[in-house]
């Protein structure tokens, strides 16, 4: 038996509670203690080869039934309004009891009840061997409601022509923000931009690397507001220099793509991940060095994290945790991340990089990823913290007055 949502509007995602029933009906298992019944499993178009994921899931989905005697209905729903989708489903009561989610879900859903714990199903399930920042994506309020099976990590992508004519070594790249400034100022003295920035994209993309990097924060799980605080500041302050002092393009303010300026050798370095790896080869380009992660306080970045989660009204709850277990061991993430091109969260299934240099130097990044800001309103507050950044950069604003107004516009958002 489903347990039952208490639903409010659909628009907004915090519109859902669920009634806690105490399970005693749900038959996920016989009286010998085996599952049994079916699952139904959502997932999406991960590649433009449907051809090669089918025989994919096809595998994973056969050893699972194989092992557990469970019948899996694996249905493929496209990207474009999944969050409605799975929230009008939930909501009839007819939704799946498997399904995909990134991090700025993960929060929203769990926050109201709607997903289900996984800790009381994982027993002496061993984390030990997956990416420790991955790990950051599936957990709120010290509770698991997923397991991940894939990642990126954001790093920067150098121009080694432009490196080698203002004097630089493309084999020794810059570490810290002082070493990066200084490039950048040598760049720009040669007639180039140093980096390029799109002002018009997301905050994890733009702000955040560089926020996580001085040691700040945006906002906490327990709805501390830290956007306004000297560290964080420090990342306003290094985005208007790099506007104001044009270290990158005019139209950063807005920018969705700097891709024409980097291929016709304009821009001294690029942030990329292993999407900007596979754009590089289909164009044949291969002038370009990557750097890790930089350093100032802290070494970090970003990198979404995708997981597999259960929602909360399963009528199959130990099938479901069990399907989730499967979907990320060792071997699924293997099969999963060979065909994808995606980072497994699992140091071992890395090896599928094995003799390709740039994925597995790219793949050791994640250790370094963040997934942006894990909380029920993270997506809610980018809007305004990019008004506040854009303004900044237009000199409307100073450094300090753009990251106060940032805060006070999350505590709006918090209030709602």
């Amino acid at each position: 038996m489903k347990k039952t949502w208490v639903w409010l509007p659909v628009i907004s995602l915090a519109l859902a509670a669920c009634s806690q029933e105490d399970g005693s009906d749900n038959a996920s298992s016989n009286s010998d203690g085996e599952m049994s019944g079916e699952i139904t499993v959502w997932v999406h178009p991960y590649t433009g080869d449907s051809e090669k994921e089918d025989a994919m899931w096809d595998e994973i989905v056969s050893d699972y039934e194989s092992e557990h005697g469970v019948t899996v209905n694996l249905e493929t729903i496209p990207w474009a309004n999944r969050d409605q989708k799975v929230l009008t489903a939930l909501a009839a009561n007819n939704g799946p009891d498997v399904f995909y989610a990134i991090p700025d879900q993960m929060p929203q859903y769990a926050d109201v009840g709607m997903l289900l714990e996984l800790d009381s199903y994982l027993g002496d399930y061993d984390l030990e061997n997956f990416v420790e920042s991955s790990l950051v994506s599936v957990q709120w309020q010290d509770k698991t409601y997923g397991l991940p099976i894939l990642q990126e990590a954001y790093t920067l992508f150098y121009n080694t022509d432009i490196v080698e004519e203002i004097g630089e070594d493309p084999e020794n790249l810059p570490e810290t923000w002082e070493e990066f400034t200084a490039w950048s100022e040598k760049a720009v003295e040669a007639g180039y931009y140093a980096h390029s920035f799109q002002g018009g994209g997301s905050m994890n993309g733009t702000l955040y690397p560089f926020l996580w990097q001085a040691g700040g924060e945006v906002l906490t799980s327990d709805d501390e507001v830290k956007i306004n605080e000297p560290e964080a500041v420090e990342a306003f302050e290094l985005i208007n220099t790099m506007y104001q002092d044009g270290w990158i393009p005019e139209d950063s303010i807005t920018a969705m793509a700097h891709n024409e300026q980097w291929f016709n050798g304009e821009i001294m370095a690029i942030t990329g991940s292993g999407n900007t790896l596979s754009l590089f080869e289909s164009e044949g380009y291969e002038n370009f060095a990557m750097a890790a992660p930089l350093t100032n306080q802290e070494q970090v970045t970003y990198g979404t994290t995708g997981m597999f989660v259960a929602p909360s009204n399963t009528d199959n709850p130990e099938a479901a945790a069990e399907f989730i277990k499967h979907v990320t061991n060792e071997e699924n993430q293997r099969r999963f991340n060979s065909v994808t091109k995606y980072i497994p969260t699992r140091e071992a299934a890395k090896d599928i990089f094995d003799g390709q240099p740039h994925l597995e130097q790219i793949a050791s990044y994640t250790q370094y990823a963040l997934p942006g800001v894990i909380h029920p309103k993270g997506r809610d507050i980018m809007p305004s913290i990019q008004a506040e950044l854009q303004s900044m950069m237009a000199g409307e604003k100073s450094p300090q007055e753009a990251a106060d107004a940032a805060a006070a516009a999350i505590e709006n958002v918090l209030a709602q």
